[in-house]
């Protein structure tokens, strides 16, 4: 894998795409079903696999929850402006929201706020509550902006890596 210019990107060889795509469709596959579907021996397939997980093009491995199902049915998004632009404003902020568990996707964003949050929370009533005891204590916050999501259309995790 070699490094593009002016990016973070990797090269992906043919491959390493195939197996990228394979598994962001099902991480649980065993080596051995990876290795058949990409067109790979069951030992090179793991060194690439374990070449793109030390290079983190592979961050992490997860199952994806229904939020519906587990209880945390309402989906919101807050655009946050900040009362002045400041680098220790913005760590400060950043490493607020980490903690917060609710918090799905955190952007710093350009347009007409500064922050975008993805919130999953169980009802509007905790969502409020967790405005008031969390962002509206967050130092140098002067708007918030709420848009609850009336219905999912498209949700995908998985990055476009096909080629062409």
């Amino acid at each position: 894998m070699a490094e593009s210019e002016a990016s973070d990107a990797l090269r992906l060889d043919p491959f390493e795409r195939r197996i990228l795509i394979e598994l962001q469709a099902n991480a649980r596959l065993t080596n051995e079903e990876l290795a058949k579907r990409v067109g790979l021996s069951p030992s090179a397939c793991w060194r690439r696999v374990k070449a793109l997980e030390e290079a983190k093009v592979i961050l992490r491995y997860a199952a994806i929850l229904d939020p519906r199902k587990v209880g945390l049915g309402e989906c919101v998004f807050a655009h946050i402006s900040l009362t002045r632009h400041s680098l220790a404003l913005a760590r400060e902020f950043a490493e607020a929201v980490q903690v917060r568990p609710e918090v799905m996707e955190c952007f710093f964003t350009t347009g007409d706020a500064d922050i975008l949050l993805r919130v999953a929370t169980p009802s509007v009533s905790a969502y409020d509550r967790f405005l008031e005891e969390h962002i509206f204590q967050a130092e140098g916050i002067s708007q918030v902006r709420s848009n609850f999501a009336l219905r999912q259309i498209k949700y995908e995790t998985a990055l476009p890596l096909q080629e062409g």
